[in-house]
């Protein structure tokens, strides 16, 4: 076992910081699609490795670019006038042991599928033109799956932490609620890229919401103002609901660049409910970070995780690791406020044995650091031990990355 440090923080808890920022980036935004086809397309490539050979082998796919087409939204409806672009690359086995693997039928109907399931308003098979760039991976890379003790295929670096404070949790959830079946069901005509910027000012919380409304529920201006106001009722009520007893005050903003003097400049419609139909392009690694938000005031690495393979790829193995053994580690350690866990690989060192592993811990009044460091050793050894059945749950994608 490489080295295994615990230290104390001599810090204030994030919730307990004057200024905290949080964002998250929803289902249909152009970043959090790109990650999320991306991860579809490793656990697809998992999948079918398994059912041919009896396991995973070599595939990184996350590099990938969603290029925005071109729409023309009007109030009843508009039209796509050229297709978003997906071009997914990286590095993939092909064939192997005399079989040919259908890698561009996996990452065609992997995208269909995805796009079908969770954005209403894209046909996948008109809306978006895939370009699969994937290529052979380097043989040195490759042979690391034959070793008995799987070795990390980079020199890698992660960062966790627990518990998310409650900015961190009321913008997480508010994403998911405006994208749930439920509040669909009430308010179809908005889509599914919402972006949530939340920021906490002391005890007085904003969070300013993007929400695409799509064009053809809108025959008039005037009932989309309408309608954005009643959405703007419900999430408010529901965010106040979520929120009792954290903050002193909460208010809601939604399409604060809306101006109803400026016709269709001043209202954001789209075609698709995403932005990516004709405004803005999409890139692996640049959506949320692995507990599904971008939170400003925490560390965090710069590894995409969308799309490594979850076998060898340290860059999403100890993404997700870190923030599992800090949430362990909060869990069964009493006196502890909050908890960073670091981890660091050398390519090629086996996967259960970084280079370093250190836990920092911001303490209760009167906790000690000789208090809690042996139960937080054990802990980060005990996990790391258990690295390799922590991978076979990342194959089966037990957890989600976007």
């Amino acid at each position: 076992m490489g080295q295994t440090c615990v230290e104390q923080l001599n810090a204030l808890p994030v919730s307990r910081q004057h200024v905290e920022i949080v964002e998250r980036k929803g289902t249909g935004h152009p970043d959090t699609i790109s990650d999320a086809i991306a991860e579809e397309i490793s656990l697809a490539l998992c999948q079918v490795y398994t059912e041919m050979f009896g396991g995973v082998l070599h595939h990184n796919i996350d590099k990938g670019l969603l290029v925005a087409g071109v729409t023309e939204p009007r109030l009843g409806g508009g039209r796509v006038v050229e297709p978003m672009q997906l071009v997914v690359g990286d590095r993939a086995v092909l064939e192997y042991q005399g079989q040919t693997i259908p890698v561009d039928d996996i990452v065609v109907e992997t995208v269909e599928r995805w796009v079908s399931q969770h954005l209403r308003f894209v046909d996948p098979r008109r809306h978006i033109i895939i370009h699969n760039e994937i290529k052979p991976g380097s043989p040195e890379l490759v042979d690391i799956f034959h070793r008995e003790r799987i070795g990390a295929n980079d020199t890698s670096a992660a960062v966790g932490y627990a518990p998310m404070s409650p900015l961190e949790q009321v913008v997480y959830r508010t994403e998911r609620y405006m994208n749930s079946s439920a509040f669909k069901e009430r308010f179809p005509e908005v889509g599914e890229d919402i972006k949530v910027m939340g920021v906490r000012h002391g005890d007085e919380v904003t969070l300013t919401i993007a929400a695409a409304f799509v064009d053809r529920f809108f025959e008039r201006e005037h009932t989309y103002f309408q309608r954005k106001e009643e959405v703007l009722a419900d999430v408010t009520a529901f965010v106040h609901e979520i929120s009792k007893n954290a903050f002193a005050q909460v208010h809601v903003d939604i399409n604060t660049l809306d101006d109803p003097s400026r016709g269709l400049g001043g209202m954001y419609l789209t075609v698709l409910g995403t932005s990516a139909e004709g405004a803005d392009c999409g890139e692996v690694g640049r959506g949320n970070r692995v507990n599904g938000v971008i939170a400003l005031n925490r560390p965090m690495g710069t590894e995409a995780a969308a799309g490594k393979n979850p076998v060898s790829h340290v860059g999403k193995i100890y993404n997700l690791l870190t923030h599992y053994i800090a949430g362990e580690i909060y869990r069964e350690v009493d006196g502890i406020e909050e908890v960073y866990v670091w981890l660091c690989s050398q390519i090629g060192r086996p996967i259960d044995d970084p280079y370093i592993a250190s836990a920092q811990v911001v303490l209760a009044d009167g906790v000690s650091l000789n208090d809690v460091k042996p139960r937080i050793v054990e802990i980060m050894h005990r996990e790391l031990a258990g690295v390799y059945a922590f991978t076979e749950r990342l194959i089966r994608g037990e957890f989600p990355v976007w």
